[in-house]
């Protein structure tokens, strides 16, 4: 009877182990509780520049954007004890690579040394946490837990530039009609396809 009884048990909390938990809150909206959150790196570099970057000093620091793979979506900044030349030296090289320095630097560890300029390369990652959800659909007559998933996970794999999705860019406030333009201009020029008849490729058979 005890055997039977253990048995029992040991069933029901397989049971329980193997049920899929309901993973998030219950979403009863049309809006999608899976959302981009967006995380925020610094690499940090400090280099010589008491009259700018020597030579040595600009090498190294384009090995190090280099090793970074710097490129779109990433901000560069300077932060000094002393304003320096060091900080155009650094736009050249940072110009390089197509980038342009920041007006600010963000806030690091310690503080600038005099004689010295550090480098600061942010670069921001977008995810969604817990995604994707394979719990099953919701009996409470809501939203599947998965909801939004595939739709925002891609969002966060394929945005050049992360950032834009917590405060976007701004617009210059000016616009040029004849550049806008151009595109319906082409739309109307191009004659439709198909418009000179559909030919069948040869074959070559007989």
């Amino acid at each position: 009877m005890m055997a039977s009884k253990s048995l029992a048990a040991l069933l029901a909390f397989g049971a329980l182990a193997a049920a899929p938990a309901q993973a998030g809150p219950v979403n009863k909206s049309l809006y999608s509780v899976n959302q981009p959150v967006v995380q925020r790196a610094d690499y940090v570099l400090d280099v010589e520049a008491r009259d700018g970057l020597p030579q040595p000093e600009r090498a190294r620091l384009r090995a190090w954007f280099g090793s970074l793979g710097l490129g779109y979506g990433d901000r560069v900044a300077v932060d000094e004890a002393y304003p320096s030349p060091a900080r155009a030296d650094v736009a050249r090289v940072a110009a390089e690579f197509g980038l342009l320095l920041s007006d600010s630097a963000p806030i690091t560890a310690g503080e600038v040394q005099p004689g010295l300029a550090r480098i600061i390369v942010s670069r921001s990652f977008a995810s969604v946490p817990g995604c994707p959800h394979w719990s099953g659909a919701d009996k409470n007559n809501a939203m599947s837990p998965g909801y939004g998933c595939a739709t925002y996970s891609n969002l966060a794999a394929m945005i050049a530039d992360p950032t834009d999705l917590v405060l976007g860019q701004a617009g210059s406030g000016t616009s040029d009609g004849k550049t806008g333009a151009k595109a319906i201009k082409v739309y109307r020029d191009t004659a439709p396809s198909g418009s000179k008849g559909l030919s069948a490729p040869s074959t070559g058979g007989k």
